[in-house]
């Protein structure tokens, strides 16, 4: 067999060959709101699902130059390395106080606060429960994976019954350490709160549904309507001790059994 003189086709050169008409005819790329980066969270995290949602929402409501998020502490910590409009960082737990502020002095602006469940249910309590009862009008993406991800894995206030954690290695003990908190359901009774839906990203219809429903989050402060909110569950393999796979399905058959997904408020 003679060996063929053509040299192996690189990477680079095959992207050369991809033609403008091939460009045009493409159904679904890099939104333009999202940086060209490598992400750090772990494999299976619905994190970076809940990034591009957004960041497809910002692009097809054309606000990306109106857009200001801010950033929470935990695995979210350095959202803006990811987001390619403007981010800014808050305090522990005080991202709504932040996000009211700048909303306040630049009313123009669309603000959304970023927050998991350490950041907005357990240090950040009191900001969010009196920002949503303000009727603030931003909105508040809450990623509910039930452990605190960024620390090592320890029990969260939405921590479920039973749940195994570094802190509850036996499982979450009601007596001992009381109920998982239900957020929105605490908040629906506050007349700020306008809009409120629990989503999940544990299957590409679930996902569809999270679009849905941050576009109409957004869509509620355009409108001046007042506060709105949208919580997503989501996996944590890593701290779960499971497969990402393994980790959906534990949404499906579990979490969302808990935290049932669906409007829970609209005005």
């Amino acid at each position: 067999m003679r060996k063929s003189n053509q040299k192996p086709v690189t990477r680079n050169q095959k992207k050369k060959k991809i033609n403008k008409s091939q460009v045009e005819n493409l159904i679904f790329s890099r939104p333009r709101s999202m940086r060209d980066v490598e992400m750090h969270y772990c494999a299976g995290c619905g994190h970076g699902l809940v990034h591009r949602l957004i960041c497809e929402t910002i692009d097809e409501l054309g606000i990306r130059e109106r857009t200001i998020g801010v950033a929470p502490v935990g695995c979210a910590v350095i959202a803006y390395d990811y987001w390619d409009f403007d981010v800014t960082e808050a305090a522990h737990g005080r991202t709504p106080a932040v996000a009211t502020g700048i909303k306040r002095v630049r009313p123009e602006s669309i603000v959304f606060s970023y927050q998991g469940d350490g950041d907005l249910a357990a240090i950040g309590t009191a900001e969010i429960i009196h920002t949503a009862n303000r009727g603030e009008n931003i909105t508040v993406i809450f990623v509910n994976n039930g452990v605190y991800g960024m620390t090592g894995g320890q029990m969260a206030p939405t921590t479920l019954a039973g749940q195994v954690t570094d802190t509850t290695v036996e499982g979450r003990n009601l007596k001992r350490d009381g109920y998982p908190l239900k957020i929105l359901e605490m908040m629906a009774v506050l007349p700020g709160a306008k809009y409120l839906e629990r989503t999940s990203v544990h299957s590409p219809q679930e996902v569809l549904r999270t679009k849905r429903a941050i576009k109409k989050a957004f869509q509620t402060q355009i409108d001046n309507r007042g506060f709105s909110m949208v919580e997503v569950l989501a996996m944590c393999p890593t701290y779960w001790g499971m497969s990402p796979i393994k980790s959906a399905d534990r949404i499906k058959n579990e979490v969302s059994t808990f935290y049932p997904i669906g409007v829970v408020k609209s005005y």
